[in-house]
């Protein structure tokens, strides 16, 4: 009970300096402001409003109800990271959905570290903090970046360091966004992943994009099988096909290359006069072969 006493008279003392109007603190440069800044604070909960800059759009229900669950038995054992913005109103920079869950079971107060800073370091501290900790699907994660990239003026060299993540794996994010809108949403809802999108961006027709992301979605394509279904329209004028398909009837084309997305590799079909054939599976190594066997086997 001791604990929680001095827990509440700090909460008071704090809130008192945060709303005194003859010394606001509305910058770091200000008095009193190393008191508040990393300070937690008891806050209300109704003084808080959502943060605009938010990268994370949508909120899984059932892991939000158990995280709710647990704020009800525990309290809320991290606590969230707000801006403040005036007397008595904060905004959020980090933590919405213990803020969200600990609404969803009634509390009042909610522990909190207090940030005075501009809207452009507040955006860039949500970014950074959620890219980082948040579990956001891959075209969030890209959007915060892009939004890093933009709004902050950061250049990918710069954000590489910002963020602890390779320039590559930066440049490999931001092309999702290339993609068509409805492929987006696809891998924000789990229908795809991200192998599977940086496969697809190598399409730039929307159309056949979106005509392989139906087959993958229909087919349960792997992002191995989706790579060579990518490469097969990438590539389909080359000699070898036009050699290939010149000589082999409609239904054999088409056998042919459903082989070839189901076996991930690169069957050739040889029909001579009389409709006798052969058909040849290439294998990179035994374990490619185990991996075609077992295919055949259990397809």
């Amino acid at each position: 009970m001791a604990k929680a006493t001095r827990k509440q008279a700090l909460g008071r003392g704090l809130s008192a300096l945060l709303n005194d109007p003859k010394e606001e603190v509305k910058s770091v440069e200000d008095k009193n402001a190393d008191k508040i800044v990393g300070t937690i604070v008891e806050l209300e909960v109704d003084s808080i409003e959502v943060n605009p800059f938010q990268p994370r759009t949508s909120f899984n229900e059932e892991t939000l109800q158990e995280l709710a669950t647990s704020i009800r038995e525990l309290g809320v054992i991290q606590p969230i990271t707000v801006r403040k913005i005036s007397r008595n109103k904060f905004q959020l920079v980090s933590g919405e959905r213990r803020f969200r869950a600990s609404k969803l079971v009634g509390l009042k107060t909610i522990p909190a570290y207090v940030r005075i800073a501009n809207d452009q370091e507040s955006l860039e501290m949500a970014l950074v903090e959620n890219i980082q900790r948040q579990d956001l699907d891959p075209i969030e994660i890209a959007l915060s970046y892009e939004r890093l990239i933009q709004e902050i003026e950061l250049t990918q060299e710069a954000l590489s360091e910002r963020v602890g993540k390779n320039r590559s794996t930066i440049a490999n994010y931001l092309r999702l966004l290339k993609l068509d809108p409805i492929v987006q949403t696809g891998m924000r809802d789990g229908f795809i992943s991200m192998g599977h999108g940086r496969a697809l961006v190598n399409i730039e027709d929307m159309h056949t994009q979106l005509e392989i992301y139906e087959k993958i979605i229909d087919q349960s394509l792997s992002v191995r099988q989706t790579e060579s279904l990518v490469r097969s329209y990438k590539n389909p004028t080359s000699d070898t096909v036009n050699k290939t398909s010149k000589s082999l009837p409609n239904y054999a084309k088409a056998a042919k290359n459903e082989l070839s997305i189901y076996l991930d590799s690169k069957v050739n079909l040889k029909i001579n006069k009389s409709g006798k054939g052969q058909m040849v599976v290439p294998f990179k190594n035994q374990e490619d072969l185990e991996r075609i066997l077992k295919l055949i086997k259990h397809g």
